[in-house]
């Protein structure tokens, strides 16, 4: 088999990785050292030469001291290296979890990627972490697409070591005389999967030496079965899953171990690591909502809800109520007002322009304003809004007018309205009020419309 170097280079030819800007995954130790160290010495030819390399430290600020240390050595080897080093120090409250650690740092690489225009990230996982990880998800419940392990490549993130066994890397430090950092919560058996590395794998192996080889090897055989399946779902993917979300009308064609698989492969998506338990768990959520007209959300982690209705099944962030509502907008007279990254434009309705009933779009009304006088305002809903709905007599509550248009309970606080005090004229996209309605035998005074800004 090809030195470590040698597959690390055929790797990054394989991606096509040899002139691109790279972060790595730097934590010091020694799968991560070893990366940076061979990067370094392959950006001394003239095939690798014009790699840009960025050794990327993300502090979990949970060993005081000696993680300072730690993070000062990597920025020296960094240094040594002629590798630009960057690095961030994680909240004090981040929880001890590795769930939530890698949560973390998983977005840390990703705010790296983009603060330096990257093409790739690397981590440094490899042949051992591989087996620890499959048996981590057996023990927990997985299936097949569990059992595919650590993915070679996933998005922009890649890992060239995963062919390569931790005593090879550990043999390639000592012969380079590298000093990596040896973080001691590493031997700390309150974590699972170093008690799965320190005591279980020790076990196993007295049963089968190669216990580490056998896993790897199903994790091939699983991926290999998986790219059969996947073969045979693709036509159906394409119908039900979308980015972020999932149509409800092509899902419920579908068979409940298909939409199993679909369920898992969409959470996995968000990078959440759930077992065949909680993927069961999600199932039943959606079956007894994708009848409501309204839909229901369902909690998938600290930032992430998963929101379900006849429709669609989407994941929507718990902060996306709060950032799409803007501050109230005076509309004083006619002419354009902006909001958010949009403009509201309002004009006369010129006597020679066609008018064919009904013309209005969801970003365009025809609309007659004759008995309603200035100051009208652009903003969110309150509590007391009414609306007269065009095409009916009376008023009826906004709550009870959003309900029937089927407007999801999470999208109303941000739905943006057209109001003259706490009549509401028009719910943008939706629909208007017979205030302003203009029907087949009369005339519009005025033209709304919204416009996407450049």
């Amino acid at each position: 088999m090809p030195d470590i170097v040698d597959r690390v280079s055929d790797f990054l030819k394989k991606y096509n990785l040899q002139d691109k800007t790279i972060i790595v995954g730097f934590s010091g130790g020694y799968d991560s050292m070893c990366l940076l160290d061979i990067l370094s010495k392959l950006k001394m030819s003239q095939e690798f030469e014009e790699m840009t390399v960025v050794a990327a430290h993300f502090n979990h600020n949970w060993r005081g001291e000696e993680a300072l240390k730690e993070q000062e050595v990597c920025r020296i080897f960094a240094g040594a290296s002629g590798f630009e080093f960057y690095t961030q120090t994680a909240s004090s409250d981040i929880k001890k979890t590795e769930n939530d650690a890698r949560e973390a740092r998983y977005k840390f690489f990703e705010e790296a990627y983009e603060e330096f225009d990257a093409d790739a990230v690397l981590t440094a996982h490899n042949f051992d972490d591989n087996a620890e990880t499959l048996l981590y998800r057996i023990v927990k419940g997985t299936g097949i697409v569990g059992l595919k392990g650590i993915a070679e490549k996933r998005g922009y993130f890649y890992r060239p070591l995963l062919s390569v066994k931790r005593s090879e890397i550990l043999e390639y430090c000592n012969k380079r005389n590298l000093s990596p950092n040896n973080d001691s919560s590493n031997s700390d058996t309150v974590y699972k999967r170093n008690y799965l590395r320190l005591n279980v794998i020790p076990s196993l192996e007295k049963i089968n030496p190669g216990v580490k080889e056998a896993l790897n090897t199903l994790s091939s055989v699983a991926r290999y079965d998986d790219e059969i399946i996947e073969e045979y779902l693709k036509p159906i993917k394409e119908k039900v899953l979308g980015c972020g979300t999932m149509n409800v009308e092509a899902y419920r064609s579908c068979s409940k171990p298909v939409k199993l698989r679909l369920l898992h492969e969409f959470i996995q998506t968000l990078c959440l690591d759930y077992d065949f338990k909680k993927i069961c768990e999600i199932y039943e959520f959606v079956e007894n909502n994708i009848t409501q007209r309204n839909g229901t959300t369902k909690s998938l982690a600290a930032a992430k809800w998963l929101y379900v209705d006849e429709k669609i099944i989407e994941v929507i962030p718990r902060v996306q109520v709060e950032d799409n509502k803007i501050d109230d907008v005076l509309i004083g007279a006619e002419g354009e007002y902006e909001y958010a990254d949009r403009t509201l434009v309002i004009r006369k309705y010129a006597d020679n322009e066609l008018f064919v009933f009904p013309a209005s779009t969801s970003n365009f009304i025809y609309v007659d304003l004759s008995k309603l006088k200035f100051p009208l305002v652009l903003r969110n809903r309150k509590d007391g809004d009414i609306i007269s709905p065009f095409g009916m007599s009376g008023t009826m509550k906004l709550k009870k007018y959003m309900n029937s248009k089927g407007i999801p309970r999470h999208k109303r606080d941000s739905q943006l309205l057209l109001c003259d005090e706490n009549e509401v004229l028009w719910v943008l996209g939706v629909g208007i009020s017979s205030k302003i309605g203009v029907g087949i035998n009369n005339k519009p005074t005025h033209v709304i419309e919204v416009i996407q800004n450049d």
